[in-house]
């Protein structure tokens, strides 16, 4: 093992010395269309950048030095043009001393260990890597993972869940002393040897780099053009016969790569399912899960208007919801277990259940919106005569207009649509 590891374990543990690596390269398409022109690692949650959960959970343990591991222009501008060095984060949160973040060279990378591969080289790095995937949300001890790291003798070392359903997960064959025996990626549930799930989270040693150069690993790019994690290094390295480990997580963890789980990931952290975050400010009592946010001297006149009405009746409140700044809300509104964000105006008799409306979107009145995602700056039409609803996990994006009396069942909608009728089980690319 090598000596990088001393300062790192035990009594001279120093979390400032671990580098995390967030590789944002894929188009995410389990979650278009709200990754059609956004980056997956900042499709808002939250009202917050879906990265920021990981960013925050880590820095709260003392980690400061993050690199994105970017490809494409959009994962670049996003993440860029929202944290720049990280500066504005650390004040966000009073996380001092402050966090650093870099950026992956202009080099593309072909799959998530490549990226590893490349800033690893570029940035000189001689410490273990903490690597995570930018959609998964997730309450870690990291000392006690870097423990046992080290005290396994671990190359790398994978955080495992277990889950009920295996399928879309790499699933791992653990031996009694947690050695990973095989690795699958996506299996059928027939064919899964465990439930035991890739998290998506990893702990490298500094040694990888070396593996990295094998002829081996050189000829598997040459032959696949990837080289990914979950489908080819980790194969790679048990079938090498490495010291692969698996770690079982003991805390929360979310993975937010489809709009259902992106929901159940809003509501479960919402019901305080990350224990990094569980006020998201505002919060109008402690017996309550109803946070109305707004510091600012205008917010603060919109947010009181809002509690107003929410103690008056006027406005209905059910299970765990959170309102951002700058809210319009009319009468007989009813919001069950969901989330809206900033410069969102809601008419009146509107039903949302269950489901996110992102920021400076405008909904109509007597709009039935149910287990569905509805994009930034869209406006859905409505009224009385003709309802509109949108149900069953659909997905608006970004800039779209709905119709009077539209019905949205299971439906994409991709961004700058203009939309009427009916749309069961379908995807709307262009109109």
């Amino acid at each position: 093992m090598s000596d990088n590891y001393a300062p790192l374990i035990g009594d001279d543990y120093d979390p400032e010395r671990i580098r995390v690596i967030i590789p944002v390269g894929g188009k995410a398409t389990r979650l278009l269309p709200l990754t059609a022109e956004t980056s997956k690692a900042c499709i808002r949650l939250l009202n917050r950048p879906l990265v920021e959960f990981s960013l925050l959970s880590l820095a709260n343990q003392g980690l400061r030095h993050f690199i994105f591991g970017v490809k494409g222009y959009t994962n670049y501008r996003d993440l860029y043009d929202y944290f720049e060095s990280g500066y504005g984060f650390s004040v966000r949160y009073n996380i001092k001393p402050r966090i650093h973040i870099k950026y992956q060279p202009n080099v593309a990378d072909i799959g998530s260990a490549d990226s590893a591969r490349i800033n690893m080289d570029y940035y000189d790095v001689r410490t273990p890597v903490f690597a995570v995937q930018g959609d998964n949300i997730f309450d870690i001890n990291v000392k006690e993972i870097m423990q046992f790291h080290r005290q396994k003798g671990a190359v790398m070392t994978i955080v495992l869940r277990e889950v009920d359903n295996v399928e879309g997960f790499g699933i791992a064959d653990i031996d009694k002393n947690c050695r990973i025996c095989r690795f699958v990626e996506k299996p059928q549930a027939k064919d899964a040897p465990s439930n035991l799930a890739n998290t998506g989270l990893y702990v490298v040693s500094p040694e990888i780099k070396k593996v990295f150069k094998e002829k081996g690993v050189k000829d598997m790019v040459d032959e696949r053009h990837r080289l990914d994690f979950g489908y080819d290094f980790i194969p790679y390295l048990t079938q090498t016969g490495r010291p692969v480990f698996g770690y079982t997580l003991k805390g929360s963890w979310f993975d937010v790569g489809t709009p259902k789980n992106y929901l159940e990931a809003m509501k479960g952290l919402m019901h305080g399912g990350f224990k990094m975050l569980t006020d998201f400010g505002g919060r109008l009592s402690e017996k309550e899960q109803i946070w109305v946010q707004g510091e600012s001297n205008d917010s603060a006149i919109r947010r009181e208007e809002i509690v107003r009405k929410i103690k008056q009746g006027k406005i209905e409140i059910e299970g765990a919801v959170l309102i951002g700044r700058h809210c319009e809300i009319d009468d007989g509104v009813r919001i069950v277990d969901s989330c809206i964000d900033n410069f969102t105006r809601i008419g009146k008799g509107t039903v949302i259940e269950n489901s996110a409306v992102m920021d400076r979107a405008t909904i109509g009145e007597y709009a039935q919106i149910r287990g569905s995602i509805i994009g930034r700056h869209t406006v859905v039409l409505s009224n009385s005569r003709k309802p509109t609803k949108i149900v069953e996990t659909s997905v608006v994006g970004d800039d779209v207009t709905i119709e009077e009396g539209s019905t949205l069942e299971t439906a994409k909608i991709y961004p700058h649509q203009h939309v009427r009728g009916d749309f069961r089980n379908q995807t709307l690319i262009t109109s």
